[in-house]
């Protein structure tokens, strides 16, 4: 004889399971560590692409939930904004760049007064880092990095040089050539240089033509550098002038192997995207926080090195 209540005490059994299940599984989503990024460079761009490649496969091998937020532009009205928005989501850790302290501190220490903590990486530093009430800087003293590669173009007897910044009022950008100028020792002129790389080459190329007794030509990242090697080439002083850059890229590492590039200037911030995941993971977790700064850079690869390096780039790793 067919009997619905036999047919119905299983199904109802099958439903209660799959409930709790589904609360199971909503109460761990709801216990993930969240982290979100809000820097001042898009992810597209060569040095920001290996912060998020961190930042990504430290999620993944973490099971932790990470967002990379951006303005579209160096744009730091926006950037604030996103900052703003992103502490009313009050996520269990923010990581930030500080490229323009006036712009931004309020926003960030506004985040850190509401709970949330907060990493500085790649730009602001440490002593801005903790007047805003921030766990830590990860990143490098932009100012000395400078400085150190002044040094090393003074020790080759160089003193005409130029420095190509394709982000003027970034004030990491900015140390970076303040720097190398105390480190040479004399007076190293700026060149107002932009993202765009067919207009960073044609400004190169202007200003080599208007100062061809430039013996040395400093970039400040990976966007600028690139199109400062395309512009000597396009003029035959690929090798004749020489050059240098902070940040890596393939196209910067085999410069440095072919001897068109002196070196570039190592930052690590593959760390800067990975480390910071794993140490509010950890925080929320445990309560365990590193209680000092990060440093991850300056490194020199040169020539001797370059090669090693090459195949990691071209993965987003360095």
């Amino acid at each position: 004889m067919f009997s619905l209540a036999k047919l119905i005490k299983p199904a109802l059994g099958l439903l209660a399971g799959v409930t709790l299940m589904t609360a199971a599984t909503s109460l761990a989503a709801a216990d993930d560590t969240r982290v979100v990024f809000v820097t001042h460079g898009q992810s597209g761009d060569p040095y920001w692409s290996v912060v998020k490649n961190g930042m990504d496969d430290a999620a993944k091998t973490l099971g932790v939930k990470a967002e990379y937020l951006a303005p579209e532009t160096f744009d730091m009205a926006k950037m604030a904004q996103m900052i703003d928005a992103i502490a009313a989501s009050k996520p269990d850790g923010m990581v930030v760049s500080i490229p323009d302290a006036a712009a931004l501190s309020a926003p960030v220490k506004n985040a850190i007064a509401a709970g949330i903590p907060v990493i500085v990486i790649d730009s602001g530093g440490s002593k801005l880092t903790h007047d805003l009430g921030g766990l830590l800087f990860m990143g490098q003293d932009e100012f000395q990095a400078g400085v150190m590669a002044g040094e090393r173009i003074k020790a080759l007897g160089l003193t005409k040089a130029v420095c190509a910044n394709h982000e003027v009022g970034n004030s990491s950008l900015d140390d970076r050539c303040a720097g190398f100028a105390k480190g040479l020792g004399v007076d190293v002129p700026v060149m107002n240089g932009v993202i765009d790389p067919t207009e960073m080459k044609n400004r190169v190329i202007a200003y080599m033509t208007a100062h061809g007794d430039t013996q040395f030509v400093l970039a400040v990242g990976a966007s600028g550098a690139e199109p400062t090697l395309a512009a000597l080439d396009e003029m035959g002083l690929a090798g004749k002038v020489k050059t240098g850059t902070f940040d890596l890229s393939p196209t910067i590492l085999q410069a440095v192997v072919a001897g068109k590039m002196e070196w570039g200037i190592d930052a690590q911030q593959y760390a800067m995207g990975y480390i910071p995941v794993a140490m509010f993971d950890l925080w929320k977790k445990y309560k365990i926080m590193p209680i000092a700064d990060y440093p991850t850079g300056p490194g020199f690869v040169t020539k001797d090195t370059a090669a090693s390096v090459i195949e990691l780039a071209k993965l987003g790793k360095r």
